[in-house]
């Protein structure tokens, strides 16, 4: 096993964005946001190839408006989502079963500005440490606020990290983690907690604070900004 895979998430609704569309299918500057996410990978020479999850009423919209109009060769897959996001994961994992995986990259369709030299790290880190993800340490000052209102105490910044995708994992790691939580109750935000819950390190690595995921319309100014750029 040697290739390495990229699953790409866009089966959420993004309901922050207080749109009626799907917020991936949003355009910055003519092309959705999707687009971006999913070239980041395409380009990229270590990527053999891509697993796009989408909600199973947007996939031929998807594939007809994002895939094909654009020429993205390197999506072999689209798989409908699950009804949450560990479950749109792992139907893009058992997919995979059937390829020669041996790294896989998971991302949030929403984060358009993925860079290669993240890509690059991903799955360097991951043939290294098993599990790996990028990130950034936060810019502000972090206080744990308690119900009633107050400031309970101040974290250490410098220790903190704020976790972005992709997150990378050599593929039995990660899938044999997320078929055993398919047994269990427990509902994981990302991917690090599903390959944590059950023992395993992660190792952090620097992302780019570019790589923004575009959740509120605040964001897509943003982004707009941002692609000004490539």
């Amino acid at each position: 096993m040697n290739g390495n895979y990229a699953i790409i998430v866009a089966a959420g609704k993004g309901k922050r964005m207080g749109t009626t569309i799907n917020k991936q299918f949003i355009k910055i500057k003519g092309k959705p946001i999707l687009y971006y996410s999913i070239r980041a990978f395409s380009i990229n020479p270590l990527i053999d190839g891509i697993i796009l999850v989408c909600a199973e009423t947007e996939i031929e919209y998807c594939k007809r408006e994002v895939v094909d109009k654009y020429g993205l060769q390197k999506v072999v897959k689209l798989v409908a989502g699950g009804k949450e996001r560990q479950d749109s994961v792992f139907n893009g994992l058992e997919v995979l079963e059937k390829e020669n995986c041996s790294v896989v990259l998971i991302h949030d369709g929403a984060r358009p500005f993925v860079t290669s030299k993240i890509i690059d790290d991903g799955i360097k880190y991951s043939n290294k440490y098993g599990a790996c993800a990028c990130g950034v340490r936060p810019k502000d000052t972090l206080k744990v606020r308690e119900e009633s209102g107050f400031s309970s105490s101040t974290l250490e910044r410098k220790s903190l990290f704020a976790v972005q995708t992709p997150q990378c994992f050599k593929y039995d790691l990660i899938y044999g983690c997320h078929k055993k939580l398919m047994n269990e109750k427990m509902c994981v935000t990302d991917d690090t907690m599903v390959v944590e819950h059950y023992g395993n390190k992660v190792y952090l690595y620097e992302g780019n604070y570019e790589n923004i995921k575009v959740t509120t319309p605040e964001d897509l100014n943003i982004a707009e900004s941002i692609v000004e750029k490539y």
